[in-house]
């Protein structure tokens, strides 16, 4: 009599084990959570190799203007609008919207 109540005892007992991990993997904590953060991780990675790519290209533009001082002048005059004295500076069409 005591062996069979063991077994359901045992029995039982694995049930509640095998529909708590049931339970808990399926949660929003367990699988689908596991598969977002995964999801999230890759998206990170693409962006930091997307940034590290553009830390690289603007390097790259340092180091060439550094040694190019024909194109640092270039530079200075597309991006701060700036003009030698005595030079005259025309603006045809309309200006740029910022």
């Amino acid at each position: 009599m005591k062996a069979p109540l063991t077994r359901l005892a045992y029995l039982m007992a694995f049930l509640m084990v095998i529909s708590y991990a049931f339970f808990t993997l399926r949660g929003p904590k367990g699988i689908p959570g596991l598969i977002e953060k995964q999801r999230q991780i890759q998206e990170t990675e693409k962006h930091n190799a997307a940034l590290a790519r553009e830390i690289e290209r603007k390097r790259e533009h340092i180091k060439r203007l550094a040694g190019n001082p024909a194109e640092q002048e270039k530079e200075i005059r597309q991006r701060l609008k700036l003009v030698h004295p005595g030079e005259k500076i025309y603006i045809v069409g309309e200006p740029e919207k910022k």
